[in-house]
């Protein structure tokens, strides 16, 4: 009798089945964000006629108006961080200095990192050798990074970012003294769609990893409960000649 127990499938058939979900995904979220602009478009040209509610019932007829657009709104947000996540595609790595990226992120939070008073400290090596990176996609990970360490301080403490040797690459250190989490939002922050934030979309920490680790890099966390959390990215040098 034969065995017609089907062979297991091999690693390149499956990432073949994971491009074509995601390619299917992809589109189908492009899909769904056509109509769901055009729902948006229209309640805000409604909201419009009911400007100015002279009845009660204008101004519940505002209030649902209104509602319906926060819930596209929030949608559509929730449709570009999954196209942002699911989208694949080669990163144009070159030779760039981490300071300069964080650096660059860390000047955009200022404003707000002040607003909240929270004191920004810089510890960033002078002499840190260049890595191989995509820029727009590395701050793209560092700005979700930060913006949630500010977003754990509303009343204030200190963030440090520090940037470091170590013995395969670089480093960078992001500190803060904010909420902190516990050991379960710990383990499964970088699972999709997991969020303890009202509004959330659960996809900026997944895809900040899945940047770093398509750099050759790596993501650590450390948190603690009403003491802050320290996120450690590293990515490695380039070989040089000889080695």
């Amino acid at each position: 009798m034969v065995d017609e127990t089907p062979l297991p499938a091999s690693p390149e058939e499956l990432r073949a089945q994971y491009v074509e979900l995601a390619e299917l995904a992809g589109s189908l979220a492009h899909e769904i964000k056509n109509p769901l602009s055009v729902i948006r478009m229209n309640m805000e040209l409604l909201a419009e006629d009911f400007a100015d509610p002279a009845t009660p019932k204008e101004r519940r007829a505002l209030a649902k108006i209104e509602m319906v657009t926060r819930q596209c709104t929030r949608l559509e947000n929730l449709l570009n961080d999954f196209l942002r996540f699911s989208r694949l595609r080669n990163l144009e790595l070159r030779l760039g200095n981490l300071n300069e990226q964080i650096e660059r992120v860390l000047d955009l939070f200022e404003p707000q990192a002040i607003e909240n008073g929270v004191e920004v400290i810089r510890y960033l090596d002078p002499d840190l050798p260049s890595v191989k990176l995509d820029p727009e996609t590395v701050q793209a990970a560092l700005v979700n990074l930060v913006k949630n360490a500010l977003e754990a301080m509303p009343t204030g403490g200190q963030f440090v970012a520090r940037t470091r040797l170590t013995r395969t690459g670089v480093a960078l250190d992001l500190i803060d003294t904010g909420c902190g989490m516990d050991e379960r939002t710990a383990m499964r922050m970088f699972e999709a769609f997991y969020t303890t934030k009202s509004g959330g979309s659960g996809l900026g920490l997944p895809t900040a990893r899945k940047i770093i680790e398509a750099h050759g890099g790596r993501i650590d966390v450390h948190s603690q409960v009403g003491r802050g959390t320290q996120f450690t990215l590293e990515f490695p040098t380039p070989l040089r000649l000889g080695d």
